[in-house]
């Protein structure tokens, strides 16, 4: 009987020994949620910034946080996108980024069309070109491609005549004939709204111009037409063009909501270009 019971104690206590020795499943850890993916984007005040915040939501459902970033320059957007300091940037035209990529030698591609700011003539008191006096003071801005694109409208309405080979680049060395002899002054463009009522007129960017109260339409002497080679894009580093977050961004403010927002908000002080 004791052999028998010291069998069963035995037993009994390899069971427990196995029974410790037994470990326990390990627990399935719960998922951590996917960060968002960020773009950092560098835009000028109206009406990029206006555009880009409309469509922070849109991106943010599908899992891509939108910064905003503002400047009121054409120089430190480009710079900083070639830094690493933005993903993005959107305040430019082609031309002025082949010019700035050519000056600087950065390594920058245009990935969309969002839409065209006309350039305008904007007159302290004339109300015609009829009425700009003679030896008036114009303001262009002091940039290469946007100095060039004024004395283009200049031309384009008969005040000044340029050299055939100017191009796009034009400066007012160009300048051949100027029957009215004007005064072209180039200064930083982001300034010519403050600084107009110093002087005869002022050819104007549309953002700046909007930024300062202006109607393109409704309050300049001249305008470029609708089929201004100048449309403004979004731009990004080279070899990132065809990152998804980038091609969601461009179907964002491409959509037909933003179209309808800049038609029905702008009075064709911008105008889509997609």
């Amino acid at each position: 009987m004791k052999k028998i019971l010291s069998l069963i104690l035995v037993a009994a206590l390899s069971l427990a020994l196995l029974a410790g020795c037994t470990q326990k499943p390990a627990e399935t850890p719960a998922e951590t949620p996917a960060e968002p993916e960020k773009i950092v984007i560098g835009v000028t005040p109206e009406p990029h910034a206006k555009l880009v915040s409309l469509v922070v939501d849109d991106l943010a459902a599908q899992g891509i946080e939108l910064e905003i970033i503002e400047f009121t320059d054409y120089v430190k957007p480009n710079l900083a996108l070639a830094d690493g300091e933005l993903d993005a940037n959107f305040f430019q035209h082609k031309p002025y980024l082949d010019d700035f990529i050519a000056k600087e030698g950065l390594d920058l591609v245009s990935i969309a069309n969002v839409h065209v700011e006309p350039m305008a003539l904007y007159a302290n008191e004339a109300k015609s070109l009829e009425e700009i006096p003679e030896g008036a003071e114009i303001a262009i801005p002091n940039d290469t491609v946007n100095g060039g694109r004024a004395l283009l409208l200049l031309q384009a309405n008969g005040l000044i005549k340029l050299k055939e080979d100017a191009g796009l680049e034009a400066t007012e060395k160009d300048i051949v004939e100027n029957p009215k002899n004007l005064k072209i002054t180039a200064l930083e463009a982001a300034t010519l709204p403050r600084v107009l009522a110093e002087l005869d007129g002022a050819v104007i960017n549309g953002n700046f111009a909007l930024e300062a109260g202006l109607n393109p339409v409704e309050d300049s002497l001249i305008i470029e037409g609708k089929d201004s080679p100048y449309a403004n894009i979004v731009v990004v580093r080279a070899g990132e063009e065809n990152e998804e977050k980038f091609l969601k961004l461009v179907e964002a403010l491409q959509s037909d909501e933003i179209r309808k927002y800049i038609e029905e908000n702008y009075d064709g002080g911008v105008v889509p270009a997609f």
